[in-house]
């Protein structure tokens, strides 16, 4: 038996060194830890439990000489904050950290038992794509890949954290998770390397600006997240877990708040301009209600006319949604809308209550929006509210206009409360706009059309422009003080903490993509 602990010690210490010096010399040259610290980095500190550490590829036909233990990845669970997750990560050292068969049954297996006992699963990426000496073999296996990561979709949080190269049919995967992170520098996506595209196309262009971490955050909106390296990527990836439940069947995590529920904003009444046409920042609004300020801001750099995060309100995870006026006076377009769908929806998957801040003057206008598909685009995130059975409260800061008013989560679609400051204004269109329509022949044959026009304006704002018409309606539960919105969004939420809906049964909606 000793004889035989010695071997098993033996081929343990050769697995946890299975990349060579010169390998894991230029991971560090490059700014970047190994797969292995990264794992040790984001878990708990001795909480990390490896699955099939001696696991070695068979592909003796291959070319492949050499025949490293973990076959290039680095798989298991552990904790992080104390509660349960499951990792893989990738690694750069061995092969490139290229996938093959037995690289991707280890994957297979850790998502298979995630997904099995309700845990959230994290990949850290950093690969170059499938292993060529396995041919057909390594796209099957990318296939099992996929069709767990669907499999899991709304079932348990699944995180990629892009932390070096992943190309060709390697981003489907990400792309298939629920969150992206990305780091600056390091890090990069992309189905065709440049190399391809000038061939194909003549454009000539880098890595980082073809598909680097600042290129899709801000251009393809297909990183949520990045972060100036490894560990303070990690950092966010830990951060990001607290707002998260385990699975679809639990509630997101609870903690004690240390900021009084019953506080007051009374900042929120100075912040509102005094013109309608004036911008103001919607984050500061969320920032002045949430519990200590704290908000988790996603996709910050995509679609910026809309706002979307993470925050609590008395303890309680919410996610935040609301048109940024300082960009594009925060009107619906095609990215904001896919933005806030997706964002909606994933909320919705995992009981994360939604608060919806409306100031919103319509749908962008424009020959490129309407080819582009605003009709089909705007409706995905119409759907998402409407398919939403969280507990949802909506608040009308100042503009609500148009069909744009009603997708920005409306009572008539379904939310559970709504309310409105004294500045907002819900109508089909703004004043001068509707001026403009319902008086269009009055204006041309009078003797000053311009005052004529400053009176119906002023009229119809008087008349139209508010809140209370809607509030005599019911379509707004209450008209309250800014100041009050922190405890009147706790109050409601806490009333709707039990809310429960009863679906039709159907096998899936059809979702416009």
């Amino acid at each position: 038996m000793k004889e035989r602990l010695e071997e098993l010690a033996k081929r343990k210490e050769e697995a946890l060194h299975a990349g060579s010096e010169r390998a894991v010399q230029r991971q560090h040259e490059r700014g970047k830890m190994l797969a292995r610290e990264r794992v040790e980095y984001l878990l708990d500190p001795g909480s990390f439990h490896e699955l099939d550490l001696l696991a070695r590829h068979r592909a003796h036909d291959s070319g492949l000489t050499e025949r490293p233990y973990t076959d290039g990845v680095i798989t298991g669970w552990g904790t992080v904050d104390g509660r349960k997750v499951f990792v893989f990560s990738q690694d750069f050292t061995v092969f490139g950290g290229a996938l093959g068969e037995v690289f991707a049954e280890k994957i297979h297996k850790v998502m298979d038992l995630a997904q099995s006992v309700g845990a959230p699963m994290i990949g850290l990426n950093d690969g170059a794509g499938a292993r060529i000496q396995e041919g057909v073999v390594s796209l099957a296996a990318y296939g099992g890949i996929f069709y767990r990561n669907v499999n899991s979709s709304g079932v348990i949080p699944q995180i990629s954290v892009i932390m070096g190269p992943c190309a060709g049919g390697a981003v489907y995967s990400p792309a298939l998770t629920d969150f992206v992170y990305m780091v600056e520098d390091t890090s990069y996506m992309f189905i065709t390397g440049p190399d391809v595209v000038k061939t194909v196309t003549g454009e000539d262009v880098t890595q980082q600006e073809l598909g680097g971490a600042m290129t899709h955050a801000s251009k393809s909106g297909v990183a949520n997240f990045i972060a100036p390296d490894d560990k303070a990527c990690l950092d966010q990836v830990r951060y990001l877990l607290s707002f998260l439940p385990a699975n679809n069947l639990e509630e997101p995590p609870y903690f004690a708040p240390t900021d009084d529920p019953q506080r007051l904003a009374p900042e929120l009444n100075e912040l509102m301009p005094a013109s309608p046409n004036q911008p103001y920042d919607m984050v500061q609004v969320i920032e002045a209600v949430v519990d200590d300020g704290e908000f988790y801001e996603y996709s910050p750099h995509w679609a910026r006319s809309i706002v979307c995060g993470f925050a609590r309100l008395d303890g309680h995870v919410v996610g935040v949604v609301g048109n940024q006026p300082q960009v594009l006076a925060g009107v619906l377009d095609i990215e904001s809308s896919e933005k806030a769908a997706r964002f909606v929806r994933t909320c919705d998957a995992f009981n994360i209550p939604l608060i919806t801040f409306v100031d919103v003057p319509g749908f962008l206008p424009g020959v490129d929006q309407e080819y582009g598909g605003i009709i089909r685009h705007g409706a995905k995130l119409l759907y998402a509210y409407c398919e939403a059975t969280v507990p949802r409260i909506q608040v009308v800061t100042r503009k609500a206009y148009g069909g744009a008013y009603v997708v920005m989560n409306s009572k008539s679609i379904g939310a559970d409360l709504a309310f409105a400051w004294p500045s907002a204004e819900l109508a089909v269109m703004g004043p001068s706009g509707a001026v403009e329509i319902l008086y269009r022949r009055e204006l041309q044959t009078a003797a000053d059309p311009e005052a004529r026009r400053a009176e119906l304006v002023e009229d119809y704002t008087e008349r139209y422009a508010n809140p209370y018409v809607a509030a005599e309606r019911g379509y707004v539960d209450d008209v309250i003080d800014p100041a009050e919105t922190r405890p009147k969004l706790i109050a409601g939420l806490h009333m709707l903490r039990s809310k429960r809906e009863d679906l039709p049964k159907r096998k899936h909606g059809n979702v416009p993509l």
